[in-house]
């Protein structure tokens, strides 16, 4: 069945649409991001109908924060031909995030969520079934575009939010140990997206494909039932996982294990925090940045924890994430 505009035009398949794939604009860049960007509509007032209007999507939002601290990056995905897909384009150029490799699916719509506050923190609704980014295909990835970077990023969200999306991360994953590029991978397990079972399954399989794996206490505890650092720790490492393992405490801090040296903790830093929205993705971007930029893991580490603390300080996934010189001010105070 051929799917119709509303004026009775047949409306070709995503593959047959004319995209631009600029690979020679890849040829310097640092990170290459796949994933599910997201519109996102943030709660400004609890119990008020009033939202802002912003951005969002883990790895959509990594990126942006590893532009903000100096690294070049990309972004492999699908945006809805529709005003919000147009925004995401706007905001990555605005960013400075490649989006060269961002396809356009006429056939969905772009992801979007809402963020509400209350006395217990806050909680997230999603209105992305079907959306743009959960058709990705492991055609969507262009022969080279992963060779040319210097590492990949992926999460659990991006292999989570369809059984397509899933393959397309693997095959990133494949492309980049044939051509010797690290991959990175945070769990960001969101049980909502699928069985707990096949969760607990393709992310075991991710994470011993890392050469980085940055997990959360809270996700390792609904897939294996700890909550000790520690003995998630060695869980982690027994099940094969050879690279570094950075793993964030949530309000105790971060746990940096380089399998080398003795595992490090990181103390949270105590900010004015309105909303935590997209705290991990700013560690995540942070980090992948400064290690790019050739800071030693700890330093490194200790500059990610605090950018994500300052990024908590503004409404958002995007608008608060904070720029070097702020960053740097702030350690320079503690």
């Amino acid at each position: 069945m051929v799917d119709v505009d509303e004026d009775g035009n047949a409306i070709p398949d995503v593959d047959s649409i004319d995209v631009s794939l600029d690979n020679a604009a890849l040829g310097n860049v640092d990170i290459v991001a796949v994933g599910e960007p997201l519109i996102e509509f943030n709660q400004t007032e609890p119990g008020k109908p009033h939202y802002l209007q912003g951005f969002g999507g883990d790895t959509s939002n990594a990126m942006i924060a590893a532009a903000r601290q100096g690294a070049r990056t990309a972004y492999v995905t699908r945006v809805g031909a529709d005003p919000f897909g147009e925004q995401l384009r706007e905001l990555w150029r605005i960013e400075g995030v490649d989006a060269s490799n961002v396809r356009t699916d006429v056939q969905a719509s772009t992801g979007a969520y809402v963020v509400q506050h209350g006395e217990h923190g806050h909680a997230f609704n999603y209105l992305r079934r079907g959306s743009a980014a959960s058709r990705m295909q492991p055609s969507d990835i262009p022969a080279g575009v992963i060779a040319t970077a210097k590492c990949l990023y992926a999460s659990g969200i991006s292999m989570g939010i369809s059984d397509s999306a899933c393959d397309t991360v693997f095959a990133a994953m494949a492309q980049a140990h044939e051509a010797g590029v690290p991959v990175w991978f945070d769990s960001n397990l969101r049980p909502a997206l699928w069985p707990l079972a096949r969760a607990r399954a393709v992310l075991l399989e991710a994470m011993r494909q890392a050469d980085v794996f940055l997990p959360s206490t809270s996700d390792m505890t609904a897939l294996i039932g700890l909550d000790d650092p520690q003995a998630i720790l060695a869980w982690i490492r027994a099940q094969g996982v050879k690279g570094v393992v950075v793993l964030k405490l949530g309000a105790d801090g971060v746990l940096l294990d380089t399998g080398r040296d003795a595992p490090q903790t990181f103390a949270p830093h105590r900010v004015k925090s309105v909303d935590a929205t997209g705290a991990g993705d700013c560690f995540a971007g942070s980090l992948l940045a400064r290690v790019i930029a050739g800071d030693d893991w700890p330093a490194a580490v200790a500059y990610a924890n605090m950018a994500a603390a300052l990024s908590t300080t503004g409404f958002g996934a995007v608008a608060p994430i904070p720029r070097p010189a702020t960053v740097r001010a702030a350690l320079a105070a503690a």
